[in-house]
């Protein structure tokens, strides 16, 4: 099915994108609507504030991962063909469904790894649907070869993996068509998706960097979608990420889901990172949660490694035939010491390195020749390409190296075993080695280690065989490259540099000679946190957080902006509305008694230089109405403010967050705070000085109230964490004296106890009561964090009557994001055209009034 919703995205892929073949055959879905079903989708609709009501109430989950979890077979009989299709027990995708629960339903929607003739795919597909729960993407083979073999790993994968592609031969140039090709798969599989979601009621979890533009088509459908993503390879610093040409699209589809989930926290921190340097979007931590605020919607961040699947590791080793293949090997290595890596042949998993290092370990320890071997057992490797071809050759030119060189009659150092193994021959291997080293140079993840453990850990079958008692201790030893997803989790691991030759050479000998006790140690350490934290445990943990994550969707409002893959979507609380200028102009009109309150940056101008001659203009008309008091209140300085606004005769100011207030030009400055002693600042500037000198970039702004230290134009990163240092140091220092030291938008600011913009606030309707005047209308404009101490003081003076009873308040913030405020208006251009309605309207009711007094006065005349 396609929707008109998706016209711009796939006028990225228009160009030299192959036709992609619909079936006309419709697939039973889940009906979001009572009735008929749309083919095709309005785009307004869709991009509005609110997705059709669900009429299902059970909880799901669609899973999307680049393949389904299904093994698929041919077969042909008395002139017929058709396909046979079963469980893939391997795959992660299936083994976390133990984790959601017997109550959670289960959609899996993915591509095959076998291609299917055109004719046979809606057969296939109802298949499927009908006895997996399954619905395949049928990607055409030109398209598919682009996407995975293309753009997946030709471009993310090195380049996530820390590869930079410096010449063709390392990932080549970036070719747009492989990325067009990226983002027509990608909507195919959203296509799919929209067959069977209830967007009001399903979960959604994303798996991976094949599908990470995903989440911008499934939210731009239905906007309040509860959208999870994990990403299952390492992501790269910000250095490294940044030279992809896409970067942008990448990072603003993934924010368009409600849970991104990493591995480790060094890759969610590299993510953040790039959020803030590329997006200017920064993060917080939430009651141990860590949270980017998005256009108003809460994105979280969830760390957490995969784990193993117990029972069927379990299965698999209480199989006769692993209890056949464990007593060969035992038979085999009888009187050796097995040393085991399990790698995919590929230019990550150092499979060289690890032969180099084992042969400086029998290079430097003679004694050790005829007693250890190494078994190398390579997988296929999942890419191709030359860089493959060469690590082949490497492999097979290294361990031949070594075995001529230290093989003896009845020893091989190294066996290798470049072939497929099947599941009980892997867990044989791994129940006779006594240590397993797995030093890849970089891996997002890698659960060798883990199933290793397990494996050691043994069945009463597997004990008998290798002649141990039931009740020994169990033990195990492992060395792992620093590099990899699982290291952190495997505290009693030897970690190693997978660089380092001779480390990695040592560690293989500190592993064979550490005593048995401490082995028994390392290993039950190893195998309770292996057990406890299994795929479901990672799956179920996942679900919680999403639920979590998802909890305020329905009592959102939410609409979409921006086109192709630069859309978001706005999520806003249903009382923050947009500002209309007709209702302010009404409200304006039928009152008398207004205060006005503004502050200058980024609300009257977006520059930080002075206010522009239409600005002056249409505040000295509403200066000028007898009705009104106005206020611009700014954390500027008296000096900066008073030469600003020297030609508005009646503008009240408020400088340095409200310290000194001056009513109207030629009015002394004054402030509502006793005689101040500003001999803190003698000791704060030093410390401020010294975090200068240190950060480049940064400076000090000396108010006559306040110190000001400003990162604006230093390393983001850097800055943050040094304006964290100094915010705790300026904290400890002036413990004792009566300042506030608060951090802001690139600043860390030290001001006297009590100042901030509501004291404007307070004192102009302090100042009208006086006057014996109820304010009837109050308006009150920023921008940033500092205005919201107004926004809360004229909130709170219509709660507690200090305003007429009848006020009408208006509380706008610029931008659509969190505020105290009710309404917002989108930028400074739509503030001054709403000031501009509202001159204008002071102006007709001023020349309305002449007119009325000049016919009075006529008739006056007359008489």
């Amino acid at each position: 099915m396609v929707s008109r919703s998706y016209s711009n995205l796939l006028d990225l892929t228009s160009a030299g994108s192959p036709t992609i073949a619909r079936s006309s055959k419709k697939f039973p879905r889940v009906a979001t609507v009572s009735g008929a079903l749309s083919e095709l989708d309005d785009d307004n609709k869709s991009n509005g504030g609110s997705d059709a009501p669900s009429s299902i109430s059970q909880e799901r989950m669609i899973i999307v991962g680049n393949q389904l979890p299904l093994r698929a077979q041919r077969w042909e009989s008395d002139g017929r063909k058709g396909w046979s299709f079963a469980w893939d027990e391997d795959s992660l995708l299936l083994q976390l469904k133990d984790g959601l629960g017997e109550d959670v339903e289960v959609i899996y929607v993915g591509s095959l790894k076998d291609e299917i003739d055109a004719g046979e795919q809606d057969d296939v597909a109802q298949k499927l649907l009908e006895t997996f729960k399954c619905v395949p993407a049928f990607i055409p083979p030109e398209l598919f070869s682009k996407f995975y073999h293309g753009f997946c790993k030709q471009h993310l994968w090195p380049l996530f993996h820390y590869m930079l592609p410096l010449s063709p031969d390392l990932g080549g140039r970036f070719d747009r068509s492989l990325w067009q090709a990226y983002v027509s798969v990608n909507k195919i599989f959203a296509d799919k998706v929209m067959e069977v979601i209830s967007p009001d009621d399903d979960f959604v979890w994303v798996h991976d960097y094949h599908l990470m533009v995903l989440p911008t088509f499934l939210r731009k459908r239905f906007n309040r979608v509860k959208l999870g993503f994990f990403l299952h390879s390492p992501f790269p610093s910000s250095e490294i990420y940044r030279t992809l040409p896409v970067r942008v699209e990448l990072l603003r589809a993934l924010l368009n889901s409600d849970l991104i989930g990493f591995h480790t926290f060094d890759y969610a921190r590299h993510f953040l990172s790039c959020c803030s340097r590329m997006l200017g979007v920064s993060y917080q931590s939430k009651r141990g949660y860590i949270e980017l605020e998005y256009y108003g919607r809460t994105v979280s961040i969830k760390i957490l490694p995969v784990g193993i699947h117990m029972g069927q590791l379990h299965t698999v080793m209480d199989l006769p035939a692993t209890e056949e293949k464990v007593a060969q090997l035992r038979d085999k290595f009888k009187d050796q010491v097995v040393l085991l890596g399990v790698d995919d042949m590929d230019i990550f998993k150092g499979i060289s390195l690890k032969l180099l290092a084992f042969e400086h370990l029998l290079t430097q320890h003679p004694e050790k020749r005829g007693k250890v071997v190494l078994i190398q057992i390579a997988n296929p490797a999942r890419g191709r390409g030359k860089d493959v071809e060469e690590i082949q050759l490497e492999t097979f030119a290294t361990v031949a190296r070594i075995n001529r060189a230290f093989g003896q009659p009845g020893y091989q150092p190294v066996v290798l075993i470049d072939t497929q193994l099947q599941s009980f021959e892997r867990i044989a291997y791994y129940v006779i080695a006594e240590c397993c080293l797995v030093t890849a140079v970089r891996d997002g993840m890698n659960l060798i280690p883990y199933e290793y453990i397990v494996c050691r850990q043994g069945t009463e079958k597997l004990d008998k065989t290798l002649e141990i008692s039931p009740t020994a201790p169990k033990k195990s030893m492992l060395v792992v490259s620093e590099f990899i997803g699982c290291s952190p989790s495997l505290s009693g691991a030897i970690r190693v540099n997978p660089w380092n030759i001779d480390a990695v050479s040592e560690a293989m000998d500190t592993a064979l000679i550490v005593p048995e006790q401490e082995k028994q140690m390392r290993h039950d350490k190893h195998y309770k946190y292996v057990s406890s934290h299994d795929v479901a445990y990672w799956a179920h943990s996942f679900l919680l957080d999403l639920e979590r994550a998802c909890r305020d969707h329905i009592r959102r409002r939410c609409w979409g902006i921006g086109f192709g893959l630069g859309f978001r979507v706005i999520s806003l609380d249903p009382s923050f509305r947009k500002l209309a200028v007709e209702h302010i102009v009404s409200a304006y009109k039928r009152t008398k008694n207004r205060a006005i309150l503004l502050d200058y940056d980024g609300t009257i101008t977006s520059s930080s230089s002075g206010p522009n001659a239409v600005g002056i203009e249409i505040l000295n008309k509403l200066c000028n109405d007898p009705k009104n008091v106005v206020f611009v209140v700014s954390g500027k300085s008296k000096e900066t403010l008073t030469p600003w606004f020297a030609s508005c005769e009646n503008l009240g100011l408020g400088a340095e967050h409200g310290y000194f207030i001056r009513p109207q030009h030629g009015a002394e400055w004054e402030t509502c705070f006793a005689l101040q002693d500003f001999y803190w600042k003698q000791i704060a500037e030093p410390v401020m000085q010294l975090y200068t000198e240190t950060t480049d970039g940064s400076f000090i702004e000396t108010k006559e109230s306040a110190l000001v230290w400003n990162y604006q134009l230093a390393d983001p990163d850097f800055g943050s964490c040094q304006a964290k240092e100094l915010l705790d140091h300026l904290e400890s220092v002036l413990a004792n004296e009566p300042v506030t030291v608060k951090s802001g938008q690139h600043i860390v600011e030290v001001k006297p106890q009590g100042v901030h913009k509501g004291l404007v606030a307070e004192r102009i309707l302090a100042m009208m009561r006086q006057k014996k005047v109820a304010a009837d209308f109050v308006l009150c404009i920023g921008d940033d964090r500092s205005d919201e101490d107004m926004f809360e003081v004229i909130m709170c003076a219509k709660e507690e009557g200090s305003l007429s009873p009848v006020a009408e308040v208006f509380a706008c913030t610029v931008g659509q994001k969190p505020s105290k405020a009710k309404y917002y208006l989108d930028d400074t251009a739509e503030i001054l055209r709403m000031f501009q309605g509202l001159a204008d309207a002071a102006a007709a009711a001023s020349a309305a009034k002449n007119v009325s007094f000049s016919g009075q006065q006529g008739i006056v005349d007359e008489a």
